[in-house]
């Protein structure tokens, strides 16, 4: 049996549509390396022992290549690195009550977003400074600057 370099186009292109299905971006790799290597079978005749070695190093470089480019560092992420928000100087947009949340609006975006929701122990109104004291789940403790 010989494969024909048509047979790796085609190869390609379902496992590019199997990707749709598997959204793991492993498969994309794979069959990019098929198409890759279909079009070099295509220039270059060879023997299929030859293109499955090819095809497997392409694939695995491709694959290995896309997972160290895109690959996150640990000081990426910021899950649970509230100290980043604590003391940061902001505008309160919405006053803020105790038991009745405000919302304050930071100058440069904070974990993400420059607008939180936010909760004081004292009345604080509409337009006064306020420092981040804490992050509480999805809002910040602030008291006056």
């Amino acid at each position: 049996m010989s494969i024909l370099w048509w047979h790796w186009i085609v190869i390609g292109f379902a496992l590019c549509v199997a990707e749709l299905a598997l959204p793991a971006l492993v498969l994309i790799w794979l069959g990019v390396a098929a198409l890759a290597l279909g079009l070099l079978v295509l220039l270059i005749p060879m023997p299929m022992t030859l293109q499955l070695l090819l095809w497997a190093v392409l694939s695995t470089a491709l694959t290995f290549g896309w997972l160290r480019f895109f690959r996150r560092r640990p000081d990426d992420l910021r899950v649970g690195s509230s100290s980043e928000a604590l003391g940061e100087i902001g505008l309160l947009v919405k006053a803020v009550e105790p038991y009745v949340p405000g919302e304050v609006l930071f100058q440069r975006p904070v974990l993400g977003s420059d607008r939180w929701a936010c909760i004081a122990e004292a009345k604080l109104s509409a337009g006064s400074r306020v420092r981040v004291l804490a992050v509480e789940g999805s809002c910040v403790r602030v008291g006056a600057a």
